[in-house]
């Protein structure tokens, strides 16, 4: 007989989820603050909701960055009852956490075969240095053109404190590859790199 279990696209948000499914056991919420850190990176899909998102998620926060995970842990059909869509996702630890960092990051995964990094969100700026940073290293990375802009004020993305963050969408071969320690790394290394920036400017300015 197959499992009947509630539909994730009918959820209007966290609230829904969790009541149709049961922290601890379902699923988890992990949170790991950095309070010096402006950054919260988020995987709102991750364990075996999309497979390689928790992993690639936590390789860019390293003890650097805000960190936050939602992760499936069902034996079966987490994507069906946890997909909780990105404009609907919710979840207070995670609007907590965002809200106090200018610059978000989302890690997703998606369909397709093609080893193409799709990026969105409303961060222009942020989402075209990983872009180019991607390309500079060889791994294709694509800003517009895709079914998953992310332009969505309510995209949990752009719920950070200026409201516009990016959203990164990894297919299958990308984020169960040697390539995903590769995109991980260069991420990270954009966003240090940004953090460095943005204190030279602080700096300048107050001196």
């Amino acid at each position: 007989m197959t499992e009947q279990v509630p539909d994730a696209r009918h959820y209007r948000g966290y609230a829904d989820l969790a009541r149709a499914q049961r922290r601890g056991i379902d699923y988890e919420v992990l949170a790991w603050r950095r309070p010096a850190s402006q950054v919260a990176v988020i995987a709102p899909h991750g364990g075996a909701i999309e497979d390689g998102t928790s992993e690639i998620a936590q390789a860019i926060a390293g003890e650097d960055f805000n960190l936050y995970l939602l992760e499936g842990r069902r034996p079966s059909l987490n994507y069906h009852a946890l997909h909780l869509t990105s404009h609907r996702f919710d979840e207070p630890e995670c609007l907590q956490m965002v809200a106090a960092c200018p610059h978000v990051v989302t890690v997703h995964g998606c369909e397709g075969t093609a080893p193409v990094v799709l990026l969105g969100g409303l961060d222009l700026q942020l989402r075209d240095l990983l872009a180019a940073a991607l390309g500079e290293a060889g791994i294709d990375a694509a800003t517009d053109g895709h079914r998953f802009p992310a332009t969505n004020p309510a995209n949990i993305c752009n719920r950070g404190l200026v409201g516009r963050g990016v959203q990164l969408e990894l297919p299958h071969e990308l984020r169960r590859s040697t390539a995903a320690p590769r995109i991980a790394a260069i991420v990270r290394s954009t966003l240090l790199r940004l953090r460095v920036a943005e204190t030279m400017v602080y700096r300048a300015g107050t001196g």
